[in-house]
């Protein structure tokens, strides 16, 4: 058993079997998990790798390593937004139970992804002079959230979520691609002993 190159090819697929001087071996393995890997995101778009409404999808296709943890914090962070309502982000207070309600999402034909500055507030429950339950809302971070806004001429959304065939497919080629690499991880993992370049086989022994 070989750790190290077992850890490699779960980072980088192929990596393994360079770390093991099988060149030919890694260098297969590489070009095969990576082109159906890419190959998905050219078929479906980037939303063929979404870990939070392709869960299930999304525990294969993270076995080729990093780069699918990478593609889907692309996904989630620069191309989803909040459906907030642009009056309330524009007015600079969110409240913090609304923004916890809600999951960015992508964008619509129609919209726009608006980048703004807001500050989150939180809100407290407490008692007037009269005893009656008050609600206040206090002041908290200040962050840059996103918001999906309506669409002017000639703007969009930075991604439209592919439908049909095509992002089955999308999803299907990454999944393959990263039940390929488990497989690549374990053989890198369990190095086959393969013969010294040149020995002879002892009698009787398999051809």
């Amino acid at each position: 058993m070989n750790f190290t190159a077992g850890i490699l090819a779960l980072l980088l697929p192929g990596a393994g079997h360079l770390y093991l001087r099988q060149t030919r071996r890694g260098v297969l393995a590489g070009v095969g998990v990576l082109g159906l890997f890419l190959g998905g995101l050219l078929i479906g778009g980037i939303d063929v790798v979404d870990r939070k409404e392709d869960r299930w999808w999304f525990l294969g296709q993270a076995l080729v390593g990093p780069l699918t943890f990478a593609v889907d914090y692309y996904h989630q962070n620069m191309l989803k937004a909040y459906p907030l309502d642009p009056a309330e982000v524009a007015s600079g207070r969110v409240r913090a139970d609304r923004l916890a309600q809600l999951s960015r999402r992508t964008l619509m034909p129609g919209e726009k992804r608006v980048v703004k500055q807001v500050q989150i507030f939180t809100p407290t429950r407490e008692t007037d002079a009269q005893g009656h339950p008050t609600e206040r809302l206090a002041p908290g971070r200040s962050v840059k959230i996103a918001y999906a806004a309506p669409a002017g001429a000639g703007e969009g959304p930075p991604n439209t979520k592919s439908i049909g065939r095509m992002n089955e497919l999308g999803m299907l080629s990454v999944t393959i691609a990263g039940m390929l690499n488990f497989i690549v991880i374990l053989d890198a993992l369990f190095p086959t002993l393969l013969p010294p370049s040149g020995s002879v086989r002892p009698a009787g022994g398999r051809p």
